[in-house]
């Protein structure tokens, strides 16, 4: 087991999360949507979602909050 020695006082380390990022199909699916109509919601930057090549990938949180606006209008 390690231990990181550290002085009194001295704030710990910060850990980094990561949330996992869902393709197309699974982000999608759970909006219950076709993945090419939140592909062009993405483009239109209407949902949140990153490109990377020709495939896009969505946070959970963003496609909440995204239901989130829209229940509100």
């Amino acid at each position: 087991m390690s231990t990181v020695n550290r002085n009194p006082g001295e704030p710990a380390p910060k850990v980094l999360e990561f949330e996992r990022l869902l393709d197309s199909d699974e982000a999608a699916s759970l909006l219950k949507i076709h993945p090419k109509t939140l592909q062009r919601l993405a483009r239109q930057k209407r949902i949140a979602g990153v490109q990377i090549g020709k495939l896009w990938r969505f946070r959970a949180s963003a496609l909440d909050e995204f239901l989130q606006r829209q229940l509100a209008s």
